[in-house]
């Protein structure tokens, strides 16, 4: 069987999706990883909890698929485009996660841009694009999300939900958990009032303090 391990990972990060509290029921998302040339991806028309490794199938960048008994999700669009664009630029993403979260959907049916109200967003490359509304599983909303994750690691897709990349499946599914934990922060200060957004400077002086732990009391004050 190719890429078995791959398969069985797929099969894991879809039952960890699932398995959120704030997931659609059923086909709640999709998720694909990359080894080399070949892609592992979610199949159409299984809930993500009771998706086997023969299930997933196997498809080439080129569109083929190689192996699998059921046919692709129909997501299979957008996943194989992200990976097309970051093997084309050399980017370490191997892994697409993408799913319908009650909070990624509601923020993304409501808000063009995602504003940075907490550090931890700067790890996702700081305010997140909304795309237009598209159909679901076509071309038009594979090139809105190319070009929603240009220097960002997750991106909303309108009255769809959350999409995220990684370096590996634990890293993507980590971003994924992060941009909806995100949206339910806006959301609850929306209710308190107009958030405080941190600044483009703001997120540059998070980056570099991410790059070490403690240095003393104060490291920005040398």
């Amino acid at each position: 069987m190719l890429l078995e391990q791959e398969r069985r990972d797929v099969c894991l990060t879809a039952r960890a999706i699932a398995q959120h509290p704030g997931s659609a029921p059923g086909e709640a998302g999709t998720v694909s990883v990359r080894s080399g040339d070949l892609v592992v991806v979610t199949p159409h028309g299984l809930p993500l909890d009771q998706i086997q490794p023969h299930d997933c199938p196997v498809m080439s960048l080129d569109d083929r698929m190689l192996e699998g008994r059921r046919d692709p999700a129909a997501e299979t669009t957008l996943h194989m485009a992200v990976h097309r664009r970051a093997a084309e630029y050399g980017r370490e993403t191997t892994a697409v996660v993408n799913a319908f979260t009650a909070d990624t959907v509601a923020v993304s049916s409501v808000l063009a841009e995602l504003p940075p109200i907490h550090h931890r967003a700067a790890a996702l490359g700081g305010a997140i694009t909304v795309t237009p509304y598209t159909l679901y599983g076509t071309g038009d909303i594979a090139d809105q999300a190319v070009k929603a994750l240009k220097g960002r690691d997750a991106a909303l897709l309108a009255d769809h939900g959350g999409i995220a990349l990684g370096r590996s499946l634990e890293h993507a599914l980590e971003n994924l958990r992060l941009l909806d934990w995100l949206s339910t922060a806006y959301l609850r200060a929306r209710q308190l009032g107009e958030p405080r957004v941190i600044s483009e400077d703001e997120l540059d002086q998070v980056r570099r303090r991410d790059t070490y732990g403690w240095a003393g009391p104060d490291p920005f004050s040398y």
